[in-house]
């Protein structure tokens, strides 16, 4: 190969790392932050770096700036690496990205609403009620965001008050009483941060959604299909199954929050993200969660049908494998599940 060959792949490999180092630099917290081709890309600058290497007539100058190139290639591949987690939380954020009602609407029927909490309010965050799954009348509540911002102000952003987990352990005790199994699904930034809920007794009902949950006498299974954050989402998480999306993220604080008290700098997030470890694969490892849902390629916002599909399939699964256990075994084994989380043990 003459040198003038060496000279354009050299070129265009360097041009790619740059539009690669471009793409990342500029990332702002968005979707357009998610970099999906940047793997394939840097694959294809190191299939071209390799074939550089193994040319002959190579000057000084040409390995220096062929080193220089894997030196850079590597130290983007670190950073994927490193952001990584919070790739997942942008997934997980995604505006358009399938929320509670969407997956009611395609894996349920005859879903009938259940309103109000007999003592305060109706909460239009928490969404009750009966439904069919496969034809058995079940139990269906979660969490539900808004798209427009008159639907985010209805919603109050997807964050429920006290009456709204106070609506779903009403809706439980239905269940509970009619022996319908529950389905609970998970898409909450957090508790509420709000005056109003602190002064309603949130931790409370926080608290008392916990304890009446690890003793309901009927089959519960939750899936997280975005958020699950903090007491917000554990409030209604507390299951024989916790079923996790691909792309969905569980974890005690924001990893904005913790990089404002950690590091006094929020800038810090994607560090948070991945120090947390709040991804599905890490709390599967944690054995935080039972199991874990693939998604569509690009996520469940790319293909929310394809999503729901995948998602009735893994419901279907664990729902056959829970509901014929005798109640005794299956408030036991949820109460013991719960009770080792957290057990670390070192030997001497």
């Amino acid at each position: 190969m003459k040198a003038v060959d060496i000279s354009a792949v050299l070129t265009s490999a360097q041009l790619l790392v740059s539009m690669v180092e471009t793409r990342r630099a500029t990332r702002n917290g968005n979707d357009h932050g998610v970099d999906s081709t940047a793997p394939q890309e840097l694959a294809k600058i190191e299939q071209q770096i390799g074939k550089l290497e193994s040319l002959d007539g190579q000057s000084d100058d040409v390995r220096k700036q062929i080193e220089e190139l894997r030196e850079r290639v590597e130290a983007l591949r670190k950073d994927m690496s490193h952001r990584a987690a919070w790739i997942k939380t942008e997934l997980a954020r995604h505006p358009q990205r399938p929320y509670f009602l969407d997956y009611v609407e395609k894996i349920f029927t005859d879903f009938s609403e259940i309103h109000g909490d007999r003592r305060y309010a109706d909460d239009p965050a928490m969404v009750c009620g009966i439904a069919r799954f496969h034809g058995e009348e079940v139990m269906v509540l979660g969490t539900q965001k808004g798209r427009d911002m008159k639907q985010k102000v209805h919603r109050n952003f997807g964050l429920p008050n006290p009456e709204g987990y106070r609506k779903a352990l009403r809706a439980m005790q239905i269940a509970e009483k009619f022996s319908r199994p529950v389905f609970t699904f998970i898409d909450v930034t957090g508790a509420n941060p709000g005056l109003g809920a602190e002064e309603r007794g949130q931790a409370e009902a926080i608290a008392l959604n916990l304890r009446e949950m690890a003793r309901l006498q009927v089959p519960i299974i939750t899936a997280i299909t975005g958020e699950g954050g903090s007491g917000g989402a554990l409030a209604i998480a507390v299951s024989d199954r916790v079923l996790m999306m691909e792309n969905a993220i569980y974890s005690v604080i924001s990893p904005e929050g913790c990089a404002s008290i950690m590091w006094r700098d929020s800038s810090k997030k994607e560090l948070a993200a991945e120090a947390l470890r709040i991804t599905a694969t890490d709390l599967k490892e944690l054995g935080c969660i039972d199991a874990i849902i693939p998604e569509p390629d690009g996520g469940a916002h790319a293909d929310p049908d394809g999503a729901a599909k995948l998602l009735f399939a893994a419901l279907e699964h664990h729902f056959a494998e829970i509901k014929s256990l005798p109640v005794k075994e299956l408030v036991a084994s949820r109460y013991d599940k719960f009770r080792k989380m957290a057990q670390f043990f070192t030997e001497q």
